[in-house]
């Protein structure tokens, strides 16, 4: 098969991105590592090599391993094993491959065997795994956890756990229960301390936990007694070589069946205290979870590339009067819709994997000396941009997969919904996107602070700064337009002074900011290469009728009206 990193030119020039040069020279200490360590570059050509062949290498593993094992791993599925998670025979192979390559570990520092790579070739690679098979990249991309142990644990856990992970160990995060779902702060998992061994002890159950077999996982459990929120909950390291947990069952889903996603019970398992107690939900989980919704956001992406390549290989393929399907104006309309919303989500991704890796570098270099001024505002600016930018690509993205995949079944026609077509597989997987690690309404919640606090418009306005080429400034103008009628709506929703009125508007709010920044990204990347004018031209269209739409929505809708679409408890 093909190489998902080489037959896709797009990913290169993402990598390629201006800032770039700063992330790696952050990320490398000005390549002060090269001394030590034989494989650190020695300046950003050597860095940004090594990335290219490392993606290069699991391009190919996706084209030839990944790809092929995804039909039969979506059949056979993992099953339970004696209280364990035995994998499908191909998701094995999947993990074996990757790990004999030394392709597990990419983010971690050189000092755990990991590559020390910035976010954006990480999640390269996840776009690329999740093209090839969508469940297997929740399994694969779940090392992200020791991220988690990388930035809080003491160094006794990180020298003992991290390189597990590099040398192809599998992680999980238990956070989800029966009875709490979104609402964490409804966890009960209890955590005693022993002092006899010296370790805390788990007892309890954990639902719906993606490959919750793993060999290393966060726990968010209960530590301290008597509380009912929040303040109560701690994180903890559990090691599977421990025991103390089994698998009751593994949930029978829809779609990514070669992801496990396990119920799993706790009796007295031992497990170590992740930096401070009563900050598990508060700090840790807030940071985990940002980067599994960049994580979601990689997956939607690769599987909108899975779906758009399917349905423009069966549209140039299937004849229908005398002439494939894609000549008809319906089919490539449709087709060039979702390559726009395919390009304009991948912009999205990257450019909120650019902001993540600003503030992430400046986070770790402070953890080792004070940041000067500069510095300092540089790392809020971009935490500020990451923490508003991470919500909406991943409700976003999820939301753009789900429409290309459905798009896919419709282009492929009553052949679509047989099994003999992969887009039947993918459309199944596409739909938990919009679900886990937050649904698409709770991306709303956490996205609406950088509508009403002004941190989209303000990063609006500097795209629209940019210098552009000549023929690319009609784009702007309209984008302009959009933008004021953006500003106008924020300010009739927020001029109420009503909670509730701006909740009811707030996915309208939030999808007029999304659209006119995916808009501005794809401007931004035909200035670069005027290669990517299509979908910058398409994407301007769309932009226009959901901003147009949502505008007279809002315009046409008081306080008083939402009533309407009330009901009422019998």
């Amino acid at each position: 098969m093909a190489n998902f990193y080489t037959d896709n030119n797009i990913l290169k020039f993402h990598l390629e991105h201006p800032l770039m040069e700063k992330i790696v020279a952050l990320r490398e200490k000005n390549f002060s590592h090269s001394s030590k360590f034989d494989y650190a570059p020695f300046d950003y050509e050597d860095a940004m090599d090594s990335y290219d062949k490392v993606l290069e290498a699991i391009g190919e593993i996706c084209g030839d391993i990944i790809g092929p094992n995804a039909e039969s791993i979506d059949t056979e599925g993992p099953k339970v094993v004696d209280g364990h998670v035995v994998y499908a025979r191909g998701t094995q192979e999947n993990l074996d491959a990757l790990s004999k390559a030394g392709l597990l570990g990419i983010t971690l520092p050189r000092e755990y065997g990991g590559l020390n790579f910035p976010i954006i070739p990480y999640i390269m690679a996840a776009d690329m795994v999740s093209r090839a098979d969508a469940g297997f990249v929740n399994i694969w991309g779940l090392q992200d956890c020791a991220e988690t142990i990388h930035e809080f644990a003491d160094e006794d856990q990180k020298n003992r756990y991290l390189p597990r992970v590099c040398q192809g160990e599998t992680m999980a995060m238990d956070l989800t229960e029966p009875d709490a779902g979104s609402d964490l702060q409804a966890v009960e998992l209890k955590a005693a301390f022993d002092e006899k061994s010296g370790k805390w002890i788990l007892n309890g159950v954990k639902r719906f936990i993606t490959n919750g077999d793993g060999d290393i996982s966060l726990v968010l459990a209960r530590s301290e007694e008597g509380t009912h929120d929040g303040r109560g909950l701690s994180m903890f390291i559990y090691d599977k070589r421990d025991g103390g947990v089994t698998v009751r069952r593994i949930e029978h889903k829809m779609g990514i069946i070669g992801s496990p996603t396990c119920e799993l019970v706790f009796k007295n398992a031992p497990a170590e205290l992740v930096g401070q107690r009563r900050m598990g939900l508060i700090k840790y989980v807030m940071a985990l979870m940002n980067g599994a919704r960049l994580g979601i956001a990689a997956q939607s992406v690769g599987v909108s590339e899975a779906a758009y390549r399917e349905a423009l290989a069966y549209a140039n393929e299937r004849e229908q009067f005398g002439k494939p399907i894609i000549q008809f104006p319906a089919i490539y309309e449709m087709i060039s819709v979702m390559k726009a919303k395919l390009d304009a989500s991948r912009s999205l991704l990257y450019e909120t994997g650019r902001f993540v890796d600003m503030y992430k570098s400046y986070y770790h270099i402070s953890n080792e000396r004070p940041l000067d001024k500069d510095e300092r505002e540089e790392m809020k600016l971009y935490q500020k941009l990451a923490d508003i930018y991470t919500p909406l690509a991943k409700g976003m993205t999820s939301e753009f997969c789900n429409q290309n995949a459905y798009d896919a079944i419709q282009v492929h026609g009553g052949s679509g919904f047989m099994k003999d077509y992969p887009v039947e597989r993918i459309y199944r997987d596409a739909r938990i996107t919009t679900i886990y690690e937050g649904t698409t309404q709770l991306q709303v919640v956490a996205a609406i602070r950088g509508v009403t606090t002004g941190g989209y418009l303000a990063q609006i306005r500097e795209y629209e700064k940019t210098q552009l080429k000549p023929e690319l400034e009609q784009y702007r103008r309209i984008l302009i337009g959009l933008t004021e009628e953006f500003a106008e709506a924020v300010e009739r929703v927020v001029a109420t002074k009503d909670n509730e009125y701006i909740d009811f508007h707030a996915r309208r709010l939030v999808e007029m900011a999304g659209t006119i920044i995916m808009s501005y990204l794809l401007i931004l990347d035909a200035n670069r290469d005027m290669e990517n004018l299509r979908s910058a031209k398409v994407f301007n269209k769309i932009a226009r009728q959901v901003v147009h739409g949502h505008g007279e929505f809002i315009r046409g809708t008081s306080v008083s009206d939402m009533a309407t679409y009330k009901f009422e408890l019998e």
